[in-house]
């Protein structure tokens, strides 16, 4: 006789569970008792009190909470958020045992860059985040007052100056200089060169300080002389005697001067006496008044008087008349300070 391949299968169990699926069943069991167990800890967790401190303005508080999120403590708290306000952690997060909340309100500032001022509200903590707000991004060189890491204080002006440098070379004389050699065959007073000078010419590198594209400063950072200059040399006369008309005449120095003449005006001298022979009107920025002279051609005569076309190497002599002065004219002459 056939068996029907209707019968029951060879491993079945007769009336039950197979043993296989009756494990996986407890297994399943078994997890889900930990899931719903776990569930009721955090629950519990969730509401058991947690101590935290919650800062406004810099205002710190502690508090005994048993919310579950930073913004349910918030709404708890009856601390309402701008839009530009911030708050630390987020609120979504989890309040937890020891937690800082911190809110910061958003204060106004001002920003100027680049020419320009920029109003805003920001509850960023420091200058520097501040900026970063604004989407000013000083340079390594560039100037942020109050210092980045300065606490941002309502109303505060904070500026980025941009400071720029720029090097430039330039060429500059090298002034010469005056070298004096005594010649006893010159009168003490006579100067004669013997070699004229000539300038030299540096080049020099400086840097320029721009602030905000004003300069502000510069500053050479080094110099190199490209012709080095070459000196005047002069030969001073040191002779102080002379003789004139058969007489030796010691001065302190002789002056070369153009001379004219004049005669009576009717006024008498600036030195408050009467013109006569021997007087002289002078520059008293050349010659003081009251000093002795001995003129070539002229003679002695003191420094008295004062003309308003007298001035520097020029003297104007007394005439006892006209016809005098006409014939004496306008020469040149070397007048000799008296000691």
């Amino acid at each position: 006789m056939e068996w029907s391949t209707l019968g029951r299968p060879r491993n079945s169990c007769r009336g039950g569970i197979h043993p296989r699926n009756f494990r996986l069943t407890l297994l399943a069991l078994c997890l889900f008792l930990v899931v719903v167990a776990g569930s009721l800890v955090f629950a519990g967790y969730a509401r058991a009190k947690k101590h935290i401190t919650l800062v406004v303005d810099g205002k710190e508080v502690t508090l005994e909470t048993r919310v579950n999120t930073v913004g349910d403590l918030l709404e708890t708290q009856g601390i309402r958020l701008g839009s530009w306000d911030r708050v630390e952690p987020d609120p979504s997060a989890p309040v937890t045992e020891g937690m800082r909340v911190v809110v910061r309100r958003a204060v106004p500032v001002t920003v100027t860059a680049d020419g320009k001022t920029l109003k805003l509200l920001t509850a960023a903590p420091t200058v520097r985040e501040a900026l970063q707000e604004a989407e000013v991004v000083p340079g390594r060189e560039d100037i942020v007052t109050p210092g980045p890491a300065e606490k941002i204080r309502p109303e505060m002006a904070i500026r980025v100056i941009r400071v720029r440098q720029v090097a430039r070379e330039i060429m500059v004389p090298v002034p010469y200089s005056i070298r004096r050699e005594p010649d006893p065959g010159l009168m003490r007073g006579q100067v004669k060169v013997v070699r004229a000078g000539r300038q030299g010419k540096e080049k020099q590198r400086w840097v320029l300080v721009y602030h905000d594209g004003r300069e502000v400063k510069r500053v050479m950072e080094a110099s190199q002389v490209v012709t080095p200059p070459v000196d005047r040399v002069v030969r001073v006369g040191t002779l102080q005697q002379v003789s004139r008309g058969g007489r030796d005449i010691r001065f302190s120095r002789v002056i070369n001067m153009v001379a004219t003449a004049y005669t009576y005006t009717g006024n008498n001298t600036a030195y408050g006496v009467p013109p006569r022979v021997g007087v002289a009107a002078v520059d008293p920025r050349v010659i003081p008044l009251g000093t002795r002279l001995y003129v070539e051609g002229y003679g002695y005569a003191t420094a008295l008087d004062v003309g308003s076309s007298i001035r520097g190497n020029r003297v104007d002599l007394f005439m006892e008349n006209a016809a005098e002065a006409r014939r004496w004219g306008v020469r040149r002459v070397n007048v000799y300070v008296l000691d």
